[in-house]
């Protein structure tokens, strides 16, 4: 009984050595910068990386590059992710029931650090003088500011007057409410999971 179970565990340190060596062979297209939804993929937007695929994902191997080359993002592309044949084509973004807006975010207004990613409660507050006009403000908001959960895409450097405009990713009523805010913008970042 105690060979057999040797000759199985033996049969598979086998089979996944053979199977880990045939999958790092695998060359694919990873992103080398960002590429907005709806750009065209340039020869130096993409270069080859050597990654095991065992899970099979639909990526694009190197000898595929023409096929993504010259052709348009239909999500934004982050640099260093792996590129899947569902990322190339007419645009797709953003997605249904959502809406892309920047917003001018002033110093001491955001996270520091805070990445194209990341999650985030936009906090916008109504332009001046407005809070009284409004009347009482909706339960679990505070008087008059509008909140709304949005995922960062870029982050553009500062301006002139010290603001980032951070372009986000959020609901479409959500967008409207928030881009109609003439009010400062702060955005504090969620942890993961939430």
């Amino acid at each position: 009984m105690a060979a057999g179970v040797l000759l199985v565990l033996a049969t598979v340190v086998t089979f996944l050595q053979v199977d880990a060596r045939r999958h790092a062979e695998e060359r694919f297209l990873a992103v080398t910068r960002p590429v907005p939804a709806g750009a065209v993929i340039g020869d130096t937007d993409v270069r080859v990386v050597r990654v095991a695929n065992p899970s099979r994902l639909a990526l694009v191997s190197a000898d595929r590059r023409d096929e993504v080359v010259g052709r348009t993002a239909a999500v934004p592309l982050a640099v260093d992710s792996l590129v899947v044949s569902s990322q190339v084509g007419p645009p797709v973004w953003p997605p249904l029931g959502q809406a892309v807006i920047a917003v001018a975010v002033k110093v001491g207004r955001a996270p520091a650090g805070l990445a194209a990613g990341a999650r985030v409660v936009v906090l916008a507050a109504p332009a001046a003088g407005a809070e009284q006009a409004a009347g009482s403000p909706p339960a679990g908001q505070a008087a008059g500011r509008r909140r709304a959960v949005a995922s960062v895409v870029s982050i553009a450097g500062a301006d002139q007057a010290g603001a980032q405009v951070v372009t986000l990713l959020l609901a479409t009523q959500e967008a409207e409410a928030v881009a109609s805010a003439a009010g400062d913008v702060a955005l504090v970042q969620l942890g993961p999971g939430q």
